[in-house]
C-alpha cells in the first residue's frame, strides 16, 4: 500500500530530476529565471496537494511542466501589462493541444536547448563565485537552500541571501536566456566548467567540518557535467571535465578509512575502486580525443587522472609522464597550486630533492600562505630526506591551517611521527 510519506518521497525524487528542465522551459516563456523558479515551485506544491489523493501520474515530469506553465499563464493573466505575452503562450499550447501533443513542452530538442540555456546563465561571469555555486545548485541541481548551506557548512540565511541576489543582478543586468555565440562561447563556458569542478572539488575534499568528503556533491557535479557533455558535444573540454571527474570520483570508497580517517592516493586500496567509473572516465577522454583540438587545462587532468588509473600498483605509477603533464598544465594555466601538485610528481620521478626545490620556491608565494598543502607536502618531502625535526614543524603547521577535522587529526599525527624518527 502507498502511503502519503511514499508519494512524498517519490515527489522529491521526480523534483530533483526535473526541476532544472522546468525552470529552463520557464525562463525561456517569462523571460526572468526568479519569476521561473517561483512557478516551477508552484507545480511542486501543486503536486504535494494533489498526487497523495490522486496518484502519481504515468508521466510526473510532462504533469509539473504542464501545470507550471499553466500557474505562469494565470500569473501573467493578472498582470495587466503582460497581456500580450500572455496571449502568445495561450496561443501556443492551444496549437500544440490542436496538434495532439500529449503534453505542452515536452519536445526533447527544446528542453534540452534550455537547459543550455539554463547553464550558461547560473554560471554568468556577472554573478560573484559563491553566487554562481549556489545558484546552480540550487536550479539545476534541485538542491534546497538548506542542503546548499550543510554542503558547504554556511549559515542558511546566507544561501538564501546569495540566491537572491544572483536572481537580481541577473534581472537588473537584463542576461539574454541564450547560449553564448561561437565567438563568446569559449569565454563563457570556462565559467561554467570552473563552477561545476568547484563542486565537485568542494564533495571530493571538503574545506572544513567533520567529514572528508560530501558526495552528494560529487553526484551533483557528475551530472551536470554529463548533462553539458551531451548538449555541447563538439567541446573537448567538456568531455574532459567529465573525465577527471568520472576517474577522481572512482577512488572515493578507498579515500576513507573504517573511522573516516583520510588514506592517501598511494596507501589506497586499489581493489576498491570503482572500474564502471574508471572505464566512463576512459571513454570521456576517448571522446575528447575524437572531437579534436588543443589540449586544455582539463583534459591535461584527466590525462593525469588516467595514469594513476591505469596502475594496478603504486610502484607502477608512471611517474615521468605525470610530471610532464604537470610541466604541461603549468605552460597551459599556470598557477600556484598547479606547481605544488607538480613538486610532488617531480619528487616521485626523480627524487624528493628536486621535488623541493620547487616547494623552496613556492614557500615565497603570498597566495599559498594560509593553503595548508603547501606545508604538508613540504613536510612529507622533508622527513623523504630524513629532516624530520623540521618535517614535524611544517605538519603541525598545515594542521594548524586546514579547517577539515580528518585531516587536522591525520597531520598531527603525522607530526608525532616525526618526532618518533628523529629519536631513532
Amino acid at each position: 500500500m502507498t502511503t502519503k510519506f511514499d508519494v512524498h518521497r517519490a515527489i522529491e525524487a521526480v523534483w530533483r530530476i526535473e526541476s532544472a528542465k522546468l525552470i529552463a522551459s520557464l525562463t525561456r516563456i517569462v523571460g526572468d529565471v526568479g519569476l521561473a523558479e517561483d512557478h516551477a515551485q508552484g507545480a511542486l506544491v501543486a503536486a504535494l496537494e494533489q498526487w497523495p489523493q490522486s496518484g502519481i501520474p504515468d508521466k510526473p515530469g510532462a504533469w509539473l511542466m504542464t501545470t507550471a506553465k499553466h500557474h505562469a499563464i494565470d500569473s501573467i493573466r493578472r498582470n495587466v501589462r503582460l497581456k500580450c505575452k500572455y496571449e502568445e503562450i495561450g496561443r501556443e499550447i492551444e496549437l500544440q493541444q490542436e496538434m495532439g501533443s500529449p503534453e505542452p513542452g515536452v519536445d526533447a530538442d527544446e528542453v534540452g536547448d534550455d537547459l543550455l540555456r539554463l547553464i550558461f546563465i547560473s554560471c554568468h561571469p556577472v554573478l560573484s563565485k559563491e553566487a554562481r555555486l549556489a545558484l546552480t545548485l540550487r536550479l539545476l541541481g534541485g538542491l534546497t537552500t538548506d542542503e546548499i548551506a550543510r554542503a558547504f557548512l554556511v549559515p542558511e540565511p546566507t544561501i538564501a541571501q546569495r540566491i537572491v541576489r544572483a536572481k537580481r543582478t541577473l534581472s537588473k543586468a537584463h542576461i539574454p536566456f541564450e547560449v553564448p555565440v561561437k565567438s563568446e562561447r569559449l569565454a563563457r563556458l570556462s565559467s561554467v566548467l570552473e563552477v561545476i569542478y568547484l563542486i565537485f572539488n568542494e564533495g571530493y575534499s571538503a574545506t572544513s567540518g567533520d567529514d572528508l568528503m560530501r558526495p552528494a556533491l560529487c553526484e551533483d557535479a557528475l551530472r551536470l557535467g554529463r548533462i553539458l557533455a551531451e548538449l555541447i558535444s563538439d567541446e573537448p573540454e567538456v568531455h574532459g571535465i567529465v573525465a577527471l571527474m568520472e576517474i577522481q570520483a572512482s577512488r572515493s570508497r578507498a579515500r576513507i578509512g573504517p573511522s573516516g580517517e583520510p588514506i592517501p592516493l598511494l596507501e589506497q586500496n586499489r581493489g576498491r575502486w570503482d572500474l564502471l567509473l574508471i572505464r566512463r572516465g576512459f571513454e570521456a577522454l576517448i571522446r575528447a580525443e575524437s572531437v579534436g583540438g588543443a589540449l586544455g587545462p582539463y583534459r591535461l587532468q584527466a590525462a593525469i587522472a588516467a595514469c594513476h588509473a591505469q596502475a594496478r600498483a603504486p610502484e607502477d605509477t608512471n611517474w615521468e609522464r605525470i610530471a610532464a603533464l604537470y610541466a604541461a598544465l603549468v605552460q597551459l594555466a599556470p598557477s600556484p597550486i598547479v606547481q605544488l601538485n607538480r613538486a610532488v610528481a617531480v619528487s616521485m620521478a626523480f627524487g624528493p630533492a628536486d621535488g623541493l626545490e620547487i616547494i623552496n620556491e613556492l614557500l615565497l608565494e603570498p597566495s599559498l600562505k594560509s593553503y595548508h598543502l603547501l606545508p604538508s607536502v613540504h613536510a612529507d618531502l622533508l622527513a623523504k630526506l630524513g629532516r624530520f625535526s623540521e618535517a614535524c614543524v611544517e605538519f603541525k603547521r598545515a594542521a594548524a591551517l586546514t579547517r577539515n577535522t580528518r585531516e587536522r587529526e591525520l597531520l598531527l599525527e603525522r607530526a608525532v611521527a616525526m618526532t618518533e624518527g628523529e629519536s631513532e
